[in-house]
C-alpha cells in the first residue's frame, strides 16, 4: 500500500509530529524528554493506529520466514572481553543470544513499515526529542531498518548499546516472556560500575525496570549507559519489533563484520517489488 493519509496510519492527533511547534506538539516533546531524562527511555503508546498495526503485523509475518537466525555467545560490552581480568569480572561474563533479523534490503518498496521509517516527520520528531539540530537515516542498506524476530527459546542477553540511542516500534508480543528489561544509568562515561553490572548479569534485580513495549508503541531508548535485555520467549507467537536506525552524523554505515553476524552476508539485495 502507498500512504495517502498519514493520520490513518499514525495517531497525529495525539502525536502532532507534523506540527511540533504547536502547543500540543511542544507538550509531547516535553513529556518525552522528561521520560528520557528520568529513566533513559520514552514510550509513545498508541503511536500507530490499530488498523495500521494489523497491516504491519501481516507484512512482518510474511517477512519473518526469511529472517536470518544466528546464535552468539558474548559479553555485555559487545567485545571480546579482557583476558587480564578474572573470569567472573563483568567484562568476561558471557551469555548466549538467539534471534532472527530481517534486513532493510529485504523489505519491499510497498512495505508500510518502510514508508513509516522513510517519512521525514518521524525522523524529525526523534531529533526534536533528543534535542539534536539534525539527524539522518542510517546510510546502510541492511542496518537502516530491521525487523527483530524472536521465537520460543530465543533470548537477547544483557548488554549495553554502542550507539547513543535506538528507536523501535513494537508490533507483536509473544504469549509469555519477551519482556524488555533495563537498568537506567547503570554506568557513565566516567564510572563503569562493574560490580553492579556483574550483579545484574548474575541475576540481581536491584534497579531493574520492565518496559511494557505495547504493540503500536514507538520507543526511544538510550542504551549506551543502560544495561538491558529481552527475557526468553515462550509460546507459539513470535515477538516482532521494528528497529528504525537514525544517526546524528550523515553517511554512517555498519561494518562487513556486523553484516556477517547479523544477516549472514555482506552483499546487498535489490528491494522486492
Amino acid at each position: 500500500m502507498v500512504v495517502s493519509n498519514w493520520n490513518e496510519i499514525l495517531d497525529l492527533d495525539r502525536y502532532p509530529i507534523e506540527n511540533l511547534d504547536s502547543p500540543a506538539g511542544r507538550a509531547v516533546i516535553k513529556e518525552c524528554r522528561t521520560q528520557l531524562e528520568n529513566w533513559g527511555a520514552s514510550e509513545m503508546e498508541g503511536f500507530v493506529r490499530p488498523g495500521a498495526l494489523q497491516i504491519l503485523v501481516q507484512e512482518s509475518s510474511a517477512l519473518e520466514r526469511g529472517a536470518y537466525r544466528n546464535a552468539l555467545v558474548g559479553n555485555a560490552y559487545l567485545d571480546e572481553g579482557d583476558s587480564k581480568l578474572p573470569a567472573d569480572h563483568a567484562r568476561n561474563l558471557t551469555e548466549k543470544t538467539m534471534l532472527g533479523v530481517v534486513a532493510y534490503d529485504e523489505f519491499p518498496d510497498s512495505s508500510l513499515l518502510k514508508q513509516i521509517y522513510e517519512w521525514d516527520p518521524v525522523m524529525k520528531f526523534i531529533g526534536q526529542i533528543l534535542q539534536l539540530p539534525q539527524i539522518y537515516r542510517y546510510n546502510d542498506p541492511m542496518s537502516a531498518l530491521n525487523l527483530s524476530v524472536m521465537v520460543e527459546g530465543d533470548y537477547l542477553r544483557w548488554h549495553f548499546d554502542q550507539s547513543d540511542f535506538v528507536t523501535s516500534l513494537a508490533l507483536r508480543m509473544p504469549e509469555y516472556g519477551g519482556e524488555f528489561e533495563f537498568v537506567p544509568k547503570l554506568r557513565s562515561a566516567n564510572e563503569p560500575n562493574f560490580e553492579r553490572v556483574r550483579s545484574v548479569i548474575r541475576g540481581g534485580r536491584e534497579g531493574v525496570i520492565t518496559l511494557p513495549n505495547k504493540p503500536g508503541s514507538l520507543v526511544l531508548f538510550q542504551g549506551k549507559y543502560a544495561l538491558h535485555r529481552v527475557t526468553p520467549i515462550e509460546g507459539n507467537t513470535s515477538r516482532l519489533i521494528a528497529l528504525l536506525a537514525y544517526d546524528a552524523k550523515q553517511g554512517n554505515t555498519g561494518s562487513d563484520y556486523l553484516r556477517r553476524i547479523r544477516y549472514g552476508r555482506t552483499e546487498t539485495r535489490s528491494p522486492r517489488p
